[in-house]
């Protein structure tokens, strides 16, 4: 009788303790809680503001429809200020107090080095974070998957095609003195190297900067011919509208997606015609779009108030796939179906016109196309739809 009771209180003891072990955090039977860390107001609220309502838009219309196997989905989203401090904080809470299932759309490079390390540890997936740093998706890992080409390929690609088309000779590299501005320096100091020429000059500004006459005339005075800029928003219409001023006029000017905006290509006066960037997905204009996302954008005006913006088309993608990843994963909800069921994604079109995004076992960057596109008339135009280095 002892040995049955040993056996018995061992079993019992075994089941004790795997539960917990098979429980998943973020899924409950009426619940997927997903998570994000943002800025909301910060110097890029635009963006964050933007891609948390995109994708919102997205998971409202789920759960108007009843959710995913009964299930609605709870995106909880906190404001980061673009401080790294705040974004560890905001993180801390996503995943220790509020159990996110997965972190998805999380915004800035160095937010989401600070954070990675402690959340890939806790098994916490980060789906699609908004930015197009080459960490998202390099080195491989089975927690980490993104949507677009990096900042990295967009940046090495349209160096050659202005030095290959436009004999461009001095090249030039203006960054944000970050995580995202140094991946833009490297991608510079990288593929100038590859072409067997060399840096000419290298400026950097601090994202609190509101003064740019300094690293511009610095870049002037070396006879740059191609200044490739990590900038965000501010810091791009800022420092082409400086070189005007000091009357710096036959430079080619070239950013990549960050800097990718219909607010940098409509700046006031004109400051920004002529500008170039790279990026991973066009921006869609309403006027000239489908009848389907004309419907889309006539929602999100009513549902925010507001016109969307390219993070807001981005982000309605991105979470968009993810949708079709719950589904896919089935009832019985679990992280690693949910990554199967991603990685399963084969030739998904977007609504917006963009690049075909497929992952697999060993891919988890859903598509490695760069476009280049040019300001003319205070709108982007695309210039080359497949950019390549």
């Amino acid at each position: 009788m002892r040995k049955l009771s040993k056996l018995a209180l061992s079993t019992l003891f075994a089941g004790a303790i795997a539960v917990p072990a098979l429980a998943e955090d973020g899924v409950t039977d009426t619940e997927i809680i997903l998570g994000s860390h943002t800025d909301l107001s910060g110097p890029v609220a635009v963006w964050g503001v933007g891609a948390s309502e995109g994708a919102r838009m997205r998971y409202d219309e789920v759960n108007e429809k009843g959710g995913i196997h009964g299930r609605k989905i709870k995106f909880i989203v906190e404001d980061h200020q673009y401080q790294v401090p705040r974004a560890i904080q905001a993180a801390n809470k996503l995943i220790n107090n509020d159990k996110i299932f997965a972190m998805v759309g999380a915004l800035g490079t160095p937010m989401n080095n600070a954070v990675l390390p402690d959340q890939l540890a806790k098994g916490v997936p980060n789906i699609l974070p908004f930015t197009a740093a080459r960490a998202m998706s390099e080195p491989f890992h089975k927690l980490k998957f993104t949507q677009f080409s990096t900042y990295y390929d967009q940046v090495r690609s349209a160096i050659k095609y202005f030095v290959e088309k436009q004999g461009k000779k001095k090249v030039c590299a203006y960054y944000l003195d970050n995580d995202f501005g140094h991946e833009v320096r490297d991608a510079v100091r990288d593929q100038v190297k590859a072409m067997k020429l060399a840096v000419t000059a290298e400026a950097t500004v601090l994202p609190t900067d509101t003064e740019f006459v300094a690293p511009v005339s610095k870049l002037k005075a070396a006879g740059c011919d191609l200044v490739v800029m990590g900038t965000i928003i501010r810091e791009t219409i800022v420092t082409i509208g400086t070189a005007k001023k000091l009357g710096w006029t036959d430079v080619v000017f070239v950013g990549q997606n960050a800097s990718y905006d219909p607010i940098v290509a409509a700046a006031q006066g004109g400051i920004t015609e002529g500008f170039y960037s790279g990026t991973g997905m066009p921006f869609t204009y309403i006027d000239t779009a489908s009848d389907e996302i004309k419907a889309w954008a006539a929602k999100y005006k009513a549902k925010t108030g507001k016109d969307a913006n390219s993070p807001a088309q981005y982000s309605y993608v991105g979470a968009d796939i993810v949708v079709k990843a719950l589904q896919a994963a089935g009832k019985d909800l679990t992280r690693a179906k949910f990554l199967a069921a991603l990685e399963a994604i084969k030739d998904y079109k977007p609504m917006f016109p963009g690049p075909v995004i497929s992952y697999g076992p060993d891919k988890h960057k859903g598509a490695n196309v760069s476009f280049l596109a040019k300001v003319q008339g205070g709108r982007w135009v695309t210039v080359d739809p497949n950019l390549s280095y």
